[in-house]
């Protein structure tokens, strides 16, 4: 891998003092209804994708979303859709994705002997 591409997987989500996360920000309602028309198609109804190539993000660190969608809006990251559905965010459409995808709850069960 090349210097850019590590640099677009860097994943530091503490917050500016290192300790820890910012106060909570976005609207998991808005969130949730542009995520129903910008991102449910890869990502699933419920944030968990039935495509191969598209992650499973729901339940994951709002923090960590909102780093991810910044640097595929800004071209540090890189990806055929990703990029290109990136551009068209705000910072508050960003914030908002970030919050309802954070709200999601995930539940983790034993694989059946």
């Amino acid at each position: 891998a090349t210097p850019q591409e590590i640099a677009g997987w860097d994943i530091d989500v503490r917050g500016p003092d290192g300790l820890g996360l910012p106060p909570g920000k976005g609207n998991v309602a808005a969130g949730e209804e542009l995520y129903m028309t910008q991102c449910a198609a890869c990502h699933g109804l419920d944030g968990m994708s039935r495509l191969p190539d598209a992650p499973n993000i729901g339940g994951e660190s709002s923090i960590y979303l909102e780093r991810q969608l910044r640097l595929f809006r800004s071209g540090e990251r890189q990806h055929p859709q990703m990029s290109i559905i990136a551009q068209g965010l705000s910072d508050e459409d960003i914030a908002d994705l970030s919050a309802y995808y954070g709200a999601i709850e995930i539940e983790v069960t034993s694989v059946p002997e």
